[in-house]
């Protein structure tokens, strides 16, 4: 990988120190993601599509797609990747392909999918975008052949994709992209379908709303301006694990992060009545009411039902896990 350039911080405003501070973290974690494929012990998985038609990534050079591609070719199938600058001969690239996995950020999926016309009509045509119906429907406009949707539930931090999670969203054909399914159990991942509507109602807490709250979070500690280091030295388990999660966030690409929340203006209503439960609890706390808060709180644990006490535990095991670890590494 090519070096990057010196920078005479001298003659940068702080402005421009943050900016660059940011694109070193993004070089950063380009590297360590590159390092992690790179150093990772290659194993050897059944191939279930036998033959020599092959699969063909676009987008498989990025951080997730690139797992994708190590996996396939670790079982044998011949892989092609396509970027942004291959597309003069795109045709070439994708001739008689029989998987074309779509593996590009949200905002470009629709545009590239658009391109993908001509695909043979056994072809499987696929994405792992985090918002479903709208690339699914995208899909079955432009290719007449078997169509999935996929959405894996981790990041491109994973060594491999054993008891990870996939969400699957069906398409057309599915006796078609049935041997993708069982390559992907062949993996070892946990398979959880359920449609399109149900995937991105679902994502609508699960992500956007999980991501909306920490950016807010995030923005809101940084305009109190406490000293950090203050707040971790006083800081429980559970609260430095909840910090730790937020800095995680902002130490990652805000692209990935503002187009998720972004992607679906359907979402907004729900943010919104996020914030209004913010209001109904403040002004209990307002008046006093400490009657009315604690019913609420009840109502909410009734709701969590048996989940509540194995939360419970879990969090228990992860905060021990994450004390040693902090401990370990000082």
């Amino acid at each position: 990988m090519n070096q990057q350039p010196m920078i005479n911080v001298d003659e940068l405003t702080l402005e421009e120190i943050d900016k660059q501070i940011h694109l070193l973290n993004e070089y950063k974690q380009k590297l360590v993601a590159q390092e992690k494929t790179e150093d990772t012990p290659s194993q050897k998985y059944e191939c279930v599509k036998n033959g020599n038609r092959k699969v063909v990534v676009i987008g498989g050079k990025g951080q997730l797609g690139r797992l994708f591609v190590r996996l396939f070719r670790d079982s044998d199938y011949p892989v092609e990747t396509l970027e942004k600058d291959d597309w003069p001969h795109a045709s070439q690239l994708l001739a008689n392909a029989a998987l074309v996995i779509v593996a590009v950020p949200i905002h470009l999926t629709d545009s590239i999918i658009s391109q993908l016309k001509g695909l043979a009509d056994d072809c499987i045509l696929a994405d792992i975008t985090s918002i479903k119906q709208k690339p699914l429907s995208a899909m079955l406009d432009v290719h007449g052949g078997p169509v999935v949707g996929l959405h894996p539930m981790f990041g491109p931090d994973v060594e491999d994709f054993c008891d990870q999670t996939i969400v699957v969203c069906h398409g057309r054909e599915e006796e078609q992209y049935e041997w993708l399914l069982r390559q992907l159990l062949i993996w070892r991942v946990r398979i959880h379908r359920v449609t399109a509507a149900e995937h991105d109602q679902t994502m609508a807490i699960v992500q956007v709303l999980r991501h909306f709250s920490t950016v807010a979070y995030g923005v809101h500690l940084a305009k109190e301006n406490g000293t950090l280091s203050d707040i971790l030295a006083m800081s429980s388990p559970i609260y430095r694990l909840e910090l730790a999660m937020v800095g995680r966030l902002f130490a990652q690409n805000p692209d990935l992060y503002t187009e998720i929340i972004f992607a679906n203006q359907d979402n907004v209503d729900m943010m919104q009545r996020f914030i209004d439960r913010f209001g109904e609890l403040l002004t209990l706390i307002k008046l006093d009411d400490k009657a009315a808060f604690k019913k609420a709180f009840l109502q909410t644990r009734e709701w969590f039902g048996e989940y509540a006490d194995r939360f419970l535990t879990e969090s228990g095991q992860m905060l021990a896990a994450a004390h040693h670890s902090i401990r370990d590494s000082r």
